[in-house]
């Protein structure tokens, strides 16, 4: 293991926010900021947010999506002449 000491700035809500979330589960901030940095580094360097990686299992359901949407509008502008 290497030990380097740097100062870092960090901005201060996102500060707050790590040291809160590091002190519910009980650990060191410094352990929280190594495992947030070793699981941004872990993902496959997409950029891409976890929770993405599902969505294309949805892309089937775009046609029903459009359809959903025009009844929809279709409601609304019902309504909207009613008045």
């Amino acid at each position: 293991m290497r030990i380097v000491k740097r100062t870092r700035e960090i901005p201060d809500p996102l500060f707050r926010r790590a040291k809160d979330r590091a002190a519910e589960r009980g650990i060191a901030l410094r352990q929280f900021l190594t495992e947030a940095i070793e699981e941004k580094l872990s993902s496959r360097g997409t950029g891409s947010k976890p929770w993405m990686q599902m969505v294309g299992g949805l892309q089937h359901l775009t046609h029903e999506t459009a359809r959903i949407n025009r009844l929809i509008e279709g409601e609304f502008e019902r309504i909207e002449n009613r008045t």
